[in-house]
């Protein structure tokens, strides 16, 4: 049995972690990494696509990578309730042109009680932004624990 803690009922602290685990999971950019924290039959929405199961996810992420070049991810708890979270996030990335985007969303997460996440429901939009208006500049990988979140970024 696959156990990812923290686990459910969550708590602040718990509900903290658990969203920090996830933004580094996601910030390695490791479609294997990530797709292991998800149950074997994970359901999810990201934009119009609706991966099912972990080898859809990880499909799914090897697709999101190569095009979403130099990602940095910043993930923030909105609120959470025994087994569910709400999260905000923003992330930036470039495109194979150069040109550099800014993607806010928000997400619904679902977990069992192994705390392996069995739902995703994803709501994302995009926003070109100029290389200069950037506000994620530490070296590719884990957000280090000095850089600001996004309140203190405002966004």
């Amino acid at each position: 049995m696959e156990t990812k803690p923290p686990v459910p009922p969550f708590d602040l602290e718990s509900a903290t972690l658990k969203v920090r685990l996830a933004e580094d999971a996601w910030n390695s950019r490791d479609p294997g990494r990530v797709a292991g924290v998800y149950t074997q039959d994970t359901v999810w929405r990201n934009r119009v696509e609706f991966p099912v199961g972990r080898a859809q996810v990880r499909e799914f992420l090897e697709r999101k990578w190569a095009r979403e070049q130099d990602y940095r991810l910043i993930k923030e708890l909105w609120g959470f309730r025994n087994h569910r979270m709400a999260v905000r996030f923003a992330y930036e990335w470039h495109d194979d042109t150069g040109q550099w985007y800014r993607s806010y969303g928000n997400e619904l997460w679902e977990f069992n009680a192994d705390g392996l996440m069995q739902r995703r429901l994803a709501s994302i939009n995009d926003l070109a932004i100029e290389a200069t208006e950037r506000k994620f500049h530490w070296p590719l990988g884990r957000r280090p624990d000095d850089h600001p979140g996004l309140s203190e970024l405002g966004l």
